[in-house]
């Protein structure tokens, strides 16, 4: 009796192990590997996450990132241009390996794609016409008809707009850069949008001309998007972000934030 439950156990291990191993088999990371290349999806128009320059290269936060990703990967990283309005159905349909491009986690999107551990976080605020300033001191105020509120297609500042902002008009443009021309032209009165990119917007076109009403309204999780069913390539995702965050003597994440996300330096390369 004794032989015949270790008979059984030895088989279920085996079976366990096979499964482990056909598991690793199809997982995009073991792919990855194999082909020599990190191919991720991204919309380049989201300062300072990514971005063209001058030159017409991609550049940004996520791009720094992925680079050291790839690097630890020991690939080649290849950044895949694409519509915002179709970046899960790129990841979705192997068009890329990876989403990267300053996706808000929502349960929403969880129901189709998974997410590794956020690796920032951020919240929606508001800019506001300069002829606004003093009447309106929180963004709540703009909840009134004959005000509009302008923001993007299809991302999350359009979910909290019109979440938010019920009696006021809201409209949305394919790009934040025209959306929030809207306000500089006086054709709109409010810009909701990203935090940090509203806080690099005010530094240079927005300067003197608009308001920031910094009080983030939500809270907000960027993470990387993968295809589900693939806990091999999760569990890279978050060590590796875990170690870039905690390894203080490399310090990679803190210099990564503070070349992106405190300084301004880089708005020369795009202007």
């Amino acid at each position: 009796m004794k032989k015949l439950v270790l008979a059984l156990m030895v088989f279920a291990t085996m079976n366990l192990l096979a499964d482990d191993i056909n598991l690793w088999k199809k997982s995009t990371l073991n792919e990855i590997v194999k082909r020599g290349e990190l191919r991720a999806c991204l919309d380049p128009g989201y300062m300072p996450f990514e971005m063209k320059d001058k030159r017409g290269r991609i550049i940004g936060y996520d791009i720094d990132f992925g680079k050291k990703m790839a690097k630890e990967m020991g690939v080649k990283f290849v950044p895949v241009s694409t519509a915002w309005d179709g970046i899960i159905a790129s990841l979705l349909t192997g068009k890329c390996d990876i989403i990267m491009s300053a996706m808000t986690i929502t349960q929403q999107r969880n129901l189709k794609i998974n997410f590794a551990d956020p690796y920032v976080v951020i919240g929606q605020t508001v800019l506001i016409d300069k002829k606004l300033q003093g009447k309106i001191t929180d963004a709540t105020q703009l909840d009134k008809k004959g005000y509009t509120i302008v923001t993007k297609l299809g991302v999350t500042g359009e979910i909290v707009a019109k979440k938010f902002f019920k009696n006021a008009k809201v409209v949305t443009f394919e790009t934040e850069a025209d959306a929030a021309a809207e306000v500089l032209n006086g054709k709109a009165d409010a810009f909701i949008y990203d935090q940090p990119y509203n806080i690099l917007f005010m530094s240079d076109k927005g300067k003197g001309k608009l308001v920031h009403l910094d009080t983030p309204l939500t809270y907000e999780p960027l993470g990387w998007a993968i295809r589900k069913g693939d806990p091999d390539f999760l569990n890279w995702l978050n060590n590796f972000l875990r170690q870039a965050k905690e390894d203080k003597l490399v310090d990679f994440h803190g210099k990564l934030n503070k070349k992106w996300l405190q300084d301004t330096d880089w708005l020369k390369r795009v202007q």
